[in-house]
C-alpha cells in the first residue's frame, strides 16, 4: 500500500490537532488515518499517583517512540492497528485500544516527532507550527483545566518545570528541519487548505 506520512509538529497548544482535524476533514475519512504521539506515554501503573504526577511528560523518555515507530510502519504496510488509550487524569494506560484502519495519508502530530529519529525517519512530510510562548500557555490552561481536570496552579506549575524547558530542548531545536514552518498567527481554515494541496501533490496516484 503506498501511504504518505505528513508529520504536525509544535509545541504544546501550538494547533497541532487543530490543524490535524482540519487537513482530516478536507481529505475524508476514507483518505486519512490520524495517529496522536501523545496517545503512546508509557504506562505508568506501576507508580504511585504521586510518583506519576512528577514525572516529565514533555521528555522523549516518556513516549514509546518504538511502538509509535511500528505502528507507522504497520498503516504503511496496509495493516490496522490499536492505538492505545491513555488516561491523562491519572497518567496511565487505560487497557483499551482504538483500531485505527490503515488510509493513503497517516497525519502523525505531536510535540516530540522531529527529536526522535525512530519517528522523524517514517515521516515523508513534516509541518512545525511556530507558536509563541504566553500564547501556548494560555490554549494549554485552558485544554487542561477543561478537559482534564487540573488545578491552574499545577497546569502552571507543570508548564514552567518541564513544558518551557523540554520544548527549547527538544521541540524548538528542530523547526528549522520541517518541510512546512508556520509562524504564529495564522488562519487555521487556509493552513488547512494549503496544506492539502501539498498532500495532494505527493500522494500516488
Amino acid at each position: 500500500m503506498d501511504v504518505v506520512v505528513v508529520g504536525v509538529c509544535g509545541g504544546s497548544g501550538s494547533g497541532k490537532s487543530s490543524l490535524a482535524a482540519a487537513l482530516a476533514e478536507n481529505l475524508g475519512d476514507d483518505v486519512v488515518a490520524v495517529l496522536p504521539f501523545d496517545a503512546y506515554y508509557h504506562d505508568l501503573q506501576h507508580l504511585e499517583l504521586a510518583e506519576r504526577v512528577g514525572v516529565n511528560f514533555d521528555h522523549p523518555d516518556s513516549v514509546d517512540a518504538e511502538l509509535f515507530a511500528s505502528h507507522l510502519d504497520a498503516l504503511r504496510m496496509g495493516t490496522a492497528v490499536g492505538v492505545p488509550e491513555y488516561d491523562f487524569t491519572r497518567h496511565t494506560r487505560t487497557g483499551d485500544h482504538t483500531l485505527v484502519e490503515a488510509r493513503p495519508v497517516v497525519i502523525a502530530e505531536g510535540i516530540l516527532l522531529l527529536c526522535d529519529e525512530v519517528v522523524s525517519s517514517r515521516l515523508d512530510m513534516t509541518v512545525f507550527l511556530d507558536v509563541p510562548e504566553p500564547v501556548r500557555y494560555r490554549r494549554r490552561l485552558a485544554r487542561d483545566t477543561v478537559e482534564r481536570g487540573r488545578d491552574e496552579v499545577d497546569v502552571l506549575r507543570q508548564f514552567t518545570e518541564s513544558v518551557a524547558p523540554m520544548h527549547d530542548r527538544f521541540v524548538q531545536p528542530f523547526a528549522h528541519g520541517a518541510d512546512v514552518v508556520w509562524q504564529h498567527p495564522w488562519d487555521l481554515r487556509a493552513a488547512a487548505e494549503r496544506l492539502t494541496s501539498l498532500v495532494d501533490a505527493i500522494v500516488p496516484a
